[in-house]
């Protein structure tokens, strides 16, 4: 199936580079952020082959024009809203477990009906003084409670039975107030009374929605609105977090004030420069003994992963269709960890620690977020949607638009001043650190302190690199494409020291 993508010219400071845009619509029902992302790569660099039509993956040509100013964003009245959306305690917490914890939503569009639904928690001490850290997952069209809330950095997980939680002593709510979002709509709990809205997702009107969230949310939480405000996400929300960010700076530069005190980004496993992306995540598969290295030769010899690409030649879909039979039997999130070979539930919990991660987690999830009284206790689901909550949506069906590079935005940032660190799993197969190196790479920045190994609780945690313009490269050793459910240890000092704005330490220190 080869049909022809078309770029739109774009004048507009909220464009989001949108000259580098590939538009195109894409289905995007996955149950997994790696399902979700592996769906949009075959929709656009695959779209001529069996693999994309059996994915019943499509593209049109349809090109939004765009505005020559920056959206006007509605602030709503939230008298009241912020103690209604207080929950007391969660169903299954454990009972010693005491936070100060919110959920409910916040309308981003009144005209179309849209609402994002958010979980916020206050840091355990210190409250009044420590940042305020949103949190996004990407997909695209996976939600923020199901990863990071539940599944890495969130107060807690959820046991076996799918009703009871325990608690994750490596929360970054130790560091932070922590925001998690489920966007765009058709994400989680977050909905449109307007159907389109489903098919007519994109980079673009995401960012735009996640500012108007952003901003109304601090209406109805004003403590913040002065606060150190800081941006982190995973995987396609490498998209989304620069996307947020530069909306934010456009906003603020034209207001000629500081409407959102924003100071920094951090992304991690993050899909930021389409080429480089493709590429080395066949070099990882290789040097991982996953694949023939002949395999990855061909990849690189017939492949085209540049914007400009139109569709695949038939070697290099022999060469990708080879690398799907081998790698589909491992967990490419992780390829050193099991498989979920059973997600049934259990009439008692399964004994849990958050230093072993359960591979089956996302089913424990699924049963309780979907519990009657966890989303009344959530002030969720308030609308009895028609669908049931998923990990990831299926009730997006389409994607307009999606960057080939993010790269110029990381300029960008580096340029205004915000601080910019980029970190990586070193046993993710789906962006891989290879990935990441060479779309770094690309940027020809010259080095500050060269390649070095960090360290936590008296053991090698990772390596970084910095760059000139304060851009910090880490590693996370052992952990995936969900660096905080592998290593949460090693995910709490690293987003620790990006907070502080401090190095990574460099020496052993022990064990705590």
């Amino acid at each position: 199936m080869a049909i022809a993508m078309r770029g739109s010219k774009c004048r507009s400071p909220i464009l989001l580079l949108c000259f580098f845009l590939s538009l195109f619509a894409i289905q995007i029902h996955a149950k997994n952020q790696k399902q979700a992302l592996d769906a949009l790569y075959k929709s656009k660099f695959f779209k001529n082959s069996n693999a994309a039509v059996s994915e019943e993956l499509f593209v049109n040509d349809a090109v939004k024009n765009a505005d020559d100013f920056l959206p006007a964003v509605e602030i709503y009245d939230q008298t009241g809203l912020k103690r209604q959306d207080r929950i007391g305690r969660l169903p299954g917490q454990p009972p010693r477990a005491k936070l100060s914890q919110y959920g409910g939503y916040v309308t981003v569009d009144k005209s179309a009906g849209r609402a994002f639904y958010y979980y916020f928690v206050e840091a355990q001490h210190n409250k009044n003084s420590l940042p305020l850290l949103l949190w996004l997952n990407g997909g695209p069209g996976c939600s923020s409670l199901a990863y990071g809330a539940m599944a890495e950095l969130g107060p807690f997980r959820v046991r076996s039975d799918g009703k009871t939680l325990y608690e994750n002593k490596f929360s970054w709510n130790h560091v932070a107030n922590v925001l998690f979002l489920e966007s765009p709509a058709g994400v989680g709990f977050s909905y449109s009374n307007t159907t389109a809205d489903y098919k007519n997702n994109g980079d673009r009107s995401t960012a735009i929605d996640n500012y108007a969230f952003l901003v109304n949310w601090l209406e109805r939480f004003p403590e913040y609105k002065e606060r150190d405000f800081y941006i982190a996400g995973e995987s396609y929300a490498g998209h989304y977090v620069p996307q947020l960010a530069h909306t934010i700076l456009a906003h603020n530069r034209n207001a000629n004030k500081s409407i959102v005190n924003l100071k920094g980004i951090i992304i991690g496993n993050a899909v930021i420069n389409d080429e480089t992306d493709q590429f080395g995540m066949y070099d990882f598969f290789a040097s991982h003994a996953l694949i023939a290295d002949r395999t990855a030769a061909d990849i690189r010899k017939y492949c085209d992963f540049s914007a400009e690409a139109r569709e695949q030649s038939r070697q290099c879909i022999a060469a990708s269709n080879e690398v799907e039979l081998n790698i589909g039997v491992v967990d490419i999130y992780n390829i050193y960890y099991p498989l979920c070979r059973n997600g049934s539930l259990t009439a008692r919990p399964r004994k849990a620690t958050v230093m072993s991660y359960d591979p089956c987690t996302d089913y424990y999830t699924y049963a309780y977020l979907n519990r009657a009284e966890v989303q009344s206790a959530m002030h969720a689901n308030v609308t009895r949607l028609g669908y049931d909550w998923e990990p990831c949506s299926d009730v997006i069906v389409g994607w307009t638009d999606s960057a080939s590079t993010v790269v110029p935005l990381l300029r960008e940032f580096m340029d205004s001043g915000l601080r910019v660190w980029v970190f990586s799993g070193d046993f993710d197969g789906r962006v891989p650190i290879t990935s990441t190196k060479y779309s770094i790479n690309s940027m020809n920045l010259p080095v500050k302190t060269s390649w070095y190994p960090w360290f936590v609780a008296g053991e090698v945690g990772g390596y970084a690199e910095v760059y000139e313009g304060e851009l910090t490269l880490a590693t996370v050793r052992g952990a995936g494409h969900e660096v905080p459910s592998y290593q949460p240890r090693r995910a709490l000092s690293l987003i620790k020291n990006f907070l502080q704005g401090t190095s990574l330490p460099t020496s052993h220190s022990p064990p705590s």
